[in-house]
């Protein structure tokens, strides 16, 4: 089997299917229609001869590639996320494959003026060569994270099919909700039976991913005093001002736009409100915690003062946790990432660790007893018009995934 058609085969297939998730909704999952690609997974695992496939209540897809070698080994799990970024519509995406991309404009779309160069995107410089895989200019791709699907799909089916590779049991797991931080949320990691695991839902060939931002949900309500502007003097207060008091006093150096790496921010997404009340809400994040709580202390400084400033007021922050570094479970087991490294290496690169400015189901499953660092799929500029992946990267993804069920059974 020709790993690199297979992918793309499956991949230009599962992106077709509207999988976009909601993050206003209160169902699980968000939207009933990352139902539907689940249902074909299960299908194509059952065609592809993979055992125990099941599809439970929750839209979690599960099933098993049974061990060729008879000693105990570790049990590995091998994970992607079905859902698309609500950012951007998933609806009708068309695929389009720019194959030995020689370098200049990749023409996205040329009515919505959508080009994609290294210019706009540093990050394709060294794909020169590889065949590169974008929408329409009308959707998103939907390669967050399908292409980590077609990646574990295609690699299980050739585990399946040549039996005389040594690995032991494999356990495969597809998630709905992952975009909305909800994508582990039931998911019973016991019932699940592995040992550690991987994500494959990463960036560019060769990077990988051990660590990831402390995460905390931040939420601002005023209550305001309306009174009629005629007699407003020492009367009037104007919730919503006290909140873009509040939003303009946050340092501008310490927002998502100005900061990169391991630098930590406070973004505020939505302010809503009038006079008598407002609300803003935000996230923080940062790989240290020591720094993310310095932040939040900051903001709850900014807050104390605007109460002063605004006595008429009623201000009350809050702070909800998200989801923590997982690089504090990943360390206390060295072959996690050690076997990683050894099966990106086999696969002709040199790995290059990342930390992750977000979050994965990686990051949830760790801290749910589950080590589970991420694996790159070779794309990037994930959730808008811009995205892309690279099928040479997606290809080099599955031969790494390859390597590591070797790795594992040493």
């Amino acid at each position: 089997m020709d790993l690199k058609t297979a992918i793309y085969k499956r991949f230009e297939k599962y992106v077709k299917v509207d999988t976009q998730s909601d993050d206003k909704s209160s169902t699980f999952p968000s939207t009933k229609k990352q139902l539907t690609l689940a249902k074909m997974l299960a299908a194509e695992l059952r065609t592809i001869g993979a055992k125990n496939v099941k599809l439970d209540k929750y839209g979690y897809v599960t099933a098993e590639v049974p061990a060729t070698v008879k000693e105990k080994k570790p049990v590995i799990g091998l994970l992607a996320h079905m859902d698309t970024s609500p950012d951007a519509s998933g609806k009708g995406v068309r695929p389009q494959l720019h194959k030995a991309w020689k370098g200049g404009d990749i023409v996205i779309s040329r009515r919505h003026g959508v080009m994609l160069n290294t210019k706009n995107c540093p990050e394709l410089a060294g794909r020169r060569g590889e065949d590169i895989v974008t929408a329409s200019g009308d959707t998103l791709l939907g390669a967050d994270n399908k292409a980590g699907l077609a990646i574990i799909m295609t690699a299980a089916q050739y585990l399946l099919e040549h039996r005389a590779i040594p690995h032991g049991t494999l356990k495969i797991g597809f998630t709905p909700d992952e975009e909305v931080g909800q994508g582990v949320k039931y998911f019973n990691v016991k019932a699940f039976g592995a040992d550690f695991a991987y994500t494959f839902d990463g960036d560019v060939a060769g990077v990988i991913e051990e660590e990831n931002f402390n995460a905390d949900g931040l939420k601002i309500t005023i209550s305001g005093h309306s009174v009629h502007p005629g007699t407003a003097k020492n009367a009037l207060a104007n919730a919503g001002r006290v909140a873009a008091d509040i939003v303009a006093s946050w340092p501008e150096n310490m927002l998502p736009e100005a900061t990169e790496k391991r630098e930590g921010f406070v973004m505020f997404t939505d302010i809503a409100g009038g006079i008598e009340k407002a609300e803003v809400s935000g996230i923080v994040r940062d790989h240290d915690m020591k720094k993310l709580k310095g932040m939040e202390r900051q903001l709850e400084a900014i807050v104390a003062a605007k109460r002063l400033k605004y006595p008429l007021a009623k201000i009350e922050l809050a702070f909800r946790e998200q989801y923590r570094n997982m690089k504090e479970v990943i360390i206390k087991h060295p072959a996690v990432m050690g076997n990683l490294m050894a099966a990106v290496r086999k696969a002709g690169l040199e790995p290059r660790i990342k930390p992750v400015r977000g979050g994965t189901d990686g990051a949830r499953l760790s801290f749910m007893g589950l080590p589970t660092p991420n694996v790159f799929t070779g794309g990037y500029n994930y959730h808008g018009r811009y995205e892309w992946v690279s099928l040479d990267g997606m290809n080099k993804s599955a031969e790494v995934l390859i390597n590591l069920a070797r790795e594992w059974a040493k």
